[in-house]
Formats: C-alpha cells, structure tokens, sequence
C-alpha cells in the first residue's frame, strides 16, 4: 500500500535558503524533503482508495482560497522531539482549517500530537546541533502566498515524491 503525505512548500527563494541551511548544518533529514509545512503526516492509502484520495483533494483545494504565510524566528519542541522549527506567524489558522478538511473523508485519522504548522529545519540531531540551527535561523522570515498544496508519495529510496499538486481555488 502507498503511503501518503500532503504539503505545501516554501517557495524560491526561501525554501532553497533553509533547505542549503539545513543541508550545511548537518540535517541528514533535509535530503528527504523539501522545506514544507505539512498538511496531512505520512498516511498509508489502500489502493482501491487512491481515486477518492485525489477527488477529495481536488475538492478541498477547489473550495480553499489562497492565502498568505508568514514565517519567523525560530522555535523549539524539545524536550518533547528533538526538533527546531520555523513557525507561522502569520496564516497558522488558515494552515489549521485546511489541515482539517484535507484530514477528512477517506483521509480521516487521529493524530497522535495536536497540529502546529510549522517548518522543521532541524530533527533528530544533537541538543547542539539544534541550538547551532536555532541560532543561525533565529532571525529569518519570510513572507508568501500559499497558492497550491501537494501529494507526496513516499518513495523506495525513502524519499518524498511530489505525486500530484493541487491549486487552490481562485488562484
């Protein structure tokens, strides 16, 4: 069975920035995915359901208008994961509600933390290796229009492949 994960991704020039960050500052993590903020957490699909997946999706980014997302500073969820972040500033709502409709319908399922949109650029790494990427990002930001989320597919190379990418509506 696939698995399924779905996203939106922080645009050039950002996203290639935090992503040459993360890769200079030793995040093995950073070669798996491009900086994001997740919508839905890796989800396995049976096959038979893959069609409902993609119509579901279709009508949730149909009924979405685009919005805006700022991302500042740096945040930590340490001790709970060893994990520094980029969190939203502004668009975390707008994040919050399209989370919940895209994690609905043929979709559905219990998260095992509460949702906080964000953008990891540090995971799994050493109590250092994370106040470095802390430090170094502490005074980022940056600001953009979420025009489109996409499906990703968890590849054999334990990648993540952008499967199909969904415009939101009116964009």
């Amino acid at each position: 069975m696939p698995s399924f994960g779905v996203a939106f991704e922080v645009p050039d020039p950002f996203g290639p920035f935090l992503h040459q960050r993360r890769v200079q500052l030793g995040d093995p993590a950073a070669l798996v995915m491009p900086p994001h903020v997740t919508l839905l957490p890796p989800t396995t699909v049976r096959d038979d359901r893959v069609d409902q997946v993609t119509t579901h999706l279709e009508a949730v980014a149909a009924d979405t208008a685009p919005f805006q997302v700022t991302l500042t500073g740096t945040a930590t969820f340490r001790p709970v994961t060893p994990t520094v972040f980029v969190p939203l500033t502004v668009g975390a709502d707008d994040c919050r509600e399209l989370e919940l409709r895209v994690r609905s319908g043929p979709l559905r399922r219990r998260l095992p933390f509460a949702y906080h949109p964000h953008v990891t650029v540090g995971f799994e790494l050493s109590d250092p290796e994370l106040d470095r990427i802390a430090a170094d990002l502490a005074s980022f930001t940056a600001s953009f229009w979420v025009l489109e989320f996409s499906l990703y597919e968890a590849g054999d190379d334990g990648v993540w492949h952008p499967a199909r990418d969904y415009r939101l509506g009116g964009s």
